[in-house]
């Protein structure tokens, strides 16, 4: 075992998120995109887990389609919730293996980075621990940051995700730079603690690469990426070559 208590992995963990099929549906308003099979093929090309976003409203998954999902798939289902006593009631209902708490708005246009959890400590303790006791896995998103990765660790949740959104919108070499040495802090800082580091958001094809070279990352966490590169080729085949990027 590694300093810290962290397992390293022989491949990092893929999660495809698969709100963007929900979301072409819906501004479509076409019932064709089916976010169940979406979950299915992607399972089936190799992906480990399938994430899905709550509060997300019209945009999101029908709740039916949820519950429906969490059934069809075999391995790891993951709901990204705001904090919210509604969605944390739903949460319990569906019952997930593992639950990302990320901030309100995530998903718009205008993203909101990582959770600012000093604000609500308290409240994000008591919500994780809730989880805990039900079995639930849980991550908290935050920016890539060693003190905010501190608080999650005293939050008491299983894991951080480093919010690389960032990162994946810096266009600015230097910034992408700046940005991925911050991944790099940060991801060491949870080895530091013994807490498992996750990433997630904004990542594609061609930056992911880098971000695996952090230390200890478990699992990457990829949407709407995986979603344009269907376009071209196929669902199937665009979450096998994302695969074969991670091995």
């Amino acid at each position: 075992m590694p300093m810290g208590g962290v397992a390293y992995w022989k491949r990092t963990l893929l999660y495809v998120n698969i709100d963007s099929i929900a979301t072409l549906r819906e501004t479509r308003g076409e019932e064709e995109s089916d976010p169940v099979q979406g979950a299915l093929i992607c399972e089936r090309a190799g992906c480990d887990g399938i994430s899905v976003s709550l509060g997300r409203g019209d945009l999101g998954l029908r709740e039916g389609e949820i519950f429906a999902v969490k059934e069809a798939i075999r391995g790891i289902f993951n709901l990204e919730i705001p904090l919210s006593d509604e969605l944390t009631n739903l949460v319990q209902k569906i019952k997930p293996a593992s639950v990302t708490i990320v901030p309100e708005g995530r998903g718009e246009a205008v993203e909101p980075g990582g959770l600012k959890i000093s604000a609500h400590q308290e409240k994000i303790k008591e919500t994780v621990n809730l989880f805990k006791d039900q079995g639930i896995s849980v991550s908290l998103l935050v920016d890539p940051d060693p003190e905010a990765v501190q608080l999650v660790c005293d939050c008491e949740a299983d894991s951080v995700e480093l919010c690389t959104g960032a990162y994946g919108r810096a266009l600015d070499e230097k910034v992408m730079e700046s940005e991925l040495n911050r991944i790099y802090q940060a991801a060491n800082a949870a080895a530091h603690v013994g807490i498992k580091a996750n990433a997630g958001h904004g990542l594609t094809y061609r930056n992911i690469e880098p971000v695996l070279d952090a230390r200890g990352i478990l699992r990457v966490t990829v949407g709407n990426a995986v979603l344009s590169r269907a376009a071209s080729v196929g669902l199937a085949k665009a979450v096998d070559e994302l695969c074969a990027i991670l091995e």
